[in-house]
């Protein structure tokens, strides 16, 4: 899994390491949380790890923004859906199929999604597992809104 690495001030205010450990992992070795905001703007100040635990949809729709990492093994996929916010999605490893209503694209590691909330859902045809790590700002909702 994935280390995670954020920083902080310390008490003197100088800038450092507040957490240095894995990625919170959610469902079965599909991925996890590595950080959460409560709110746009953010609020940097703290030194808590304010990362989810459990993953949620919800979380999604909670006005803050979320940095997730996911692993999808061959042979699977997502549901359908669609949520009120823009995600930016880096492919890291494999390849993934991205199902959207007129189309599918194939997406391999070094590519770049900005999806603005429209239905879709996630496909891995490969023989490998692939991985790709998402954060999501809210937005206003598209076509008929979020479904999840």
């Amino acid at each position: 899994m994935s280390r995670r690495v954020v920083t902080g001030l310390d008490e003197a205010q100088r800038s450092c390491v507040i957490v240095d450990g894995p990625v919170h992992r959610f469902g079965a070795g599909d991925g996890g949380y590595v950080w959460r905001t409560e709110a746009v703007p953010a609020d940097n100040a703290g030194r808590a790890d304010i990362a989810p635990v459990d993953f949620s949809y919800d979380l999604f729709h909670g006005g803050g923004t979320n940095f997730f990492y996911v692993e999808m093994a061959p042979g699977t996929a997502s549901s359908v859906h669609a949520t009120d916010t823009i995600d930016y999605i880096t492919m890291i490893r494999g390849a993934v199929v991205l199902v959207l209503d007129t189309c599918e694209v194939l997406l391999r590691a070094g590519d770049l999604v900005v999806d603005r909330g429209v239905i879709h859902s996630w496909r891995n045809d490969g023989p490998d597992a692939c991985a790709y790590a998402v954060v999501t700002v809210p937005a206003y909702p598209v076509g008929e809104g979020r479904t999840v």
